[in-house]
């Protein structure tokens, strides 16, 4: 049985061939009404096959004529969609097949063909700066490791030199250490669709202890802290969980100017958590806001601000894996807020 959606394509098939053939009939008809109408019957020529012959010889002719004319129009769609499937597989992914036939399944298959397509152009091009960003975040720090591991060679360098060379190796290092681990931890967390190790815990401690964490950075810059934390159990992966806090409250130590503020709220309506963190820092502009998310995007060209462009990446793919939300509210120069949503009962 031919389903609705098929029979667009079924019947446009049945209605050529129904139309060769009512044209090979009429043409036969014409013909032989000529034949007769001329008097060259079969009463005056004894063998009435020799124009018999030539009528179907002419028809044969005629139909494949036509047959292959009008083949050549309902096959050329496949071959076009054979010629981009091979330029696809040969890398070229700027491919546009025309949407516009008369039979509407043909044009869906294009349209969904020319989405695939979109895609794959995306995620090659996603592969590419993944590459690029990779190469370039390991090529800073490893060059000044080898740079001021050169400079310790030399002789006759004073303690304080060499307490900065030693100490801004270190910091390179920790740099690649960290890199590579946010790196493992987001391409594992891409591929996983559910978290483990789950277990039910107290989340407003979790945030104090975040921000006890990231003290030396806090108090350095003389930030004032605004906390208010509701009493609240959480279930869930807890050593993730205090990965998306160290990393969206970094951020905002990071980008709020000495004396400003940090404001850390925690509440709950009994369906879902709310965690609000401000700042008074920067902000962001809308395109920066626009790709925050996006794994090695950093809103400074010139990285002055540090960092891999990898913490917000990780922060919402745990989120997402928690069956949550993160949304970012963000004005140059008016700080910045992330809303972080996590379901009551947990992930």
């Amino acid at each position: 049985m031919i389903r609705g959606r098929d029979k667009g394509l079924w019947w446009y098939f049945v209605s050529m061939v129904f139309v060769i053939i009512l044209f090979f009939v009429f043409i036969l008809g014409v013909i032989a009404f000529l034949y007769y109408r001329l008097g060259n019957h079969t009463r005056e020529h004894g063998n009435p096959f020799p124009p018999v012959l030539t009528m179907m010889l002419f028809s044969l002719v005629v139909g494949t004529t036509i047959t292959i004319m009008v083949g050549k129009k309902i096959l050329a769609p496949i071959t076009d969609f054979s010629k981009a499937a091979k330029e696809i597989a040969d890398g070229n992914f700027n491919i546009y097949l025309n949407e516009s036939h008369r039979i509407n399944e043909i044009s869906e298959v294009a349209h969904h063909f020319n989405l695939m397509v979109q895609e794959l152009r995306s995620i090659e091009t996603l592969r590419n700066d993944f590459v690029v960003n990779v190469s370039h975040e390991f090529k800073t720090p490893i060059a000044a490791i080898e740079g001021y591991a050169m400079l310790l060679q030399e002789e006759n360098l004073s303690k304080s030199e060499h307490d900065e060379y030693t100490g801004m190796i270190i910091e390179s290092s920790r740099q690649l250490s960290n890199l590579s681990g946010n790196i493992l931890k987001i391409s594992k967390l891409e591929n996983q669709e559910m978290l483990s190790e789950l277990a039910e815990y107290p989340l407003d401690e979790q945030l104090r202890q975040a921000l006890l964490l990231l003290e030396s950075l806090w108090s350095v810059k003389q930030l004032n802290l605004d906390i208010e934390l509701d009493e609240q159990r959480y279930y869930g992966n807890e050593e993730l969980m205090m990965q998306v806090w160290l990393n969206v409250l970094g951020n905002a130590i990071k980008f709020t100017p000495e004396g400003g503020t940090i404001s850390v709220t925690l509440h709950s309506d009994g369906e879902w958590i709310s965690v609000l963190i401000a700042d008074t820092g920067i902000g962001m502009t809308p395109k920066v806001r626009k790709h925050i998310f996006e794994k090695f995007y950093q809103g400074d060209p010139a990285r002055a601000a540090g960092g891999n462009g990898l913490g917000l990446p990780l922060a919402a793919r745990i989120i997402s894996l928690s069956k949550g939300t993160i949304e970012v509210r963000s004005e140059p120069g008016q700080g910045s807020a992330f809303t972080i949503k996590l379901p009551g009962g947990g992930a």
